[in-house]
């Protein structure tokens, strides 16, 4: 699964759809089994989701409850061409994003990130397997993610990894994607 999620906050809904719209005119959006373009996701904004035609939509604990956003999408684009995330932090959120209709979660702080340090300690390597084994949809972990502990998540059962600092600081990104896809082998 490749998908770049696309997390401006602080743009307008102007502003962020033409971002999206940018991000998908790079190339082709292919299905996630296809490991040619990624599939562009929008973090916590439906509507411009919707609007940019976005391959799906990333909703925080405190967004619209999956469930609701999941019967507004529905209504308006194929379950197959659309997906809805959650970014989870306990095994309680998780659950709910898993019954409520969620496609997969994110999980985490696995480890310590000043990007995750509001959400608490990290849960570690352990806690991120009970959550894999706690729901049937796919389990991305998240927080302090680096070349070197990734492995420790797949291995964990995690169906990927989300992360920030891991492609920001990274010369060559492709070269990051192809090891993490060796990795989850």
């Amino acid at each position: 699964m490749d998908w770049v999620q696309i997390r401006e906050k602080d743009l307008s809904a102007r502003q962020l759809t033409g971002l999206a719209r940018a991000a998908l005119r790079c190339g082709p959006v292919q299905s996630d089994k296809d490991h040619g373009r990624p599939r562009i996701l929008v973090n916590d904004r439906v509507d411009v989701a919707l609007t940019a035609g976005a391959g799906g939509v990333h909703l925080g604990e405190s967004s619209l409850p999956v469930g609701d956003v999941k019967v507004f999408v529905r209504s308006r684009v194929s379950a197959k061409d659309f997906l809805l995330g959650v970014s989870c932090h306990s095994l309680e959120s998780v659950k709910s994003a898993g019954t409520g209709g969620a496609d997969y979660v994110f999980f985490g702080p696995v480890f310590a990130t000043p990007s995750k340090a509001a959400f608490g300690e990290p849960h570690g390597v352990e806690r991120l397997a009970d959550i894999c084994r706690s729901v049937p949809i796919p389990v991305l972990a998240i927080g302090g993610i680096t070349l070197e502990n990734a492995c420790e998540c797949f291995a964990a059962g995690a169906a990927g990894v989300a992360a920030i600092r891991l492609f920001q600081g990274a010369p060559e990104p492709a070269a990051v994607v192809e090891a993490l896809r060796q990795m989850a082998l």
